[in-house]
């Protein structure tokens, strides 16, 4: 494959977490989470990649399992959702197996049935991550997820690394 992967959570990393599915009216926040909005941080992610052009996007977030592919994929802004070229779970999978697993196991079960070898995760969710595995994640923080200057430092570190070994 000669694209890099980013595999994308969005809860702590978009914007800050909890957020849940209310059956009736859509995603919202758990907690007040006065003055935030879903996908504040949205547009930060798009600007990192803009250097990037061939990094495609892996959903890696548990609002697949919850909404599905697409409807889940529409909450991104466009320059995002065109760079998606899928997720790590697929209704085809055990879903109670697939949550069973940690987050790293999801990624790379997924990476490894993809053959990628050039990958960066950005997750708020460190378990699970062993080994040579680890050196992939971008772990964010807190409530301001991409936002947070470190973290966009060490995102635009990895992808700087992956997208020039060509």
């Amino acid at each position: 494959m000669s694209h890099t992967i980013l595999y994308l959570d969005y809860d702590g990393v978009l914007h800050p977490e909890p957020v849940y599915r209310h059956p009736r009216g859509g995603m919202y926040f758990s907690v007040d989470h006065t003055g935030h909005t879903l996908f504040e941080h949205a547009k930060i992610l798009v600007d990192v990649l803009v250097p990037y052009p061939d990094v495609r996007i892996v959903l890696s977030t548990s609002w697949v399992r919850i909404l599905g592919f697409s409807q889940a994929k529409a909450y991104l802004p466009e320059a995002l959702r065109s760079r998606v070229i899928g997720s790590t779970f697929h209704s085809a999978m055990n879903k109670f197996e697939f949550d069973a697993m940690t987050r790293g196991a999801q990624v790379l079960a997924d990476a490894t049935r993809r053959s990628v070898t050039r990958w960066v995760v950005l997750d708020d969710d460190d378990e699970g991550w062993i080994g040579a595995a680890s050196k992939h994640l971008v772990l964010t923080r807190g409530r301001n997820g991409i936002a947070d200057q470190e973290t966009v430092a060490k995102l635009s570190e990895k992808l700087q690394e992956y997208c020039k070994l060509r």
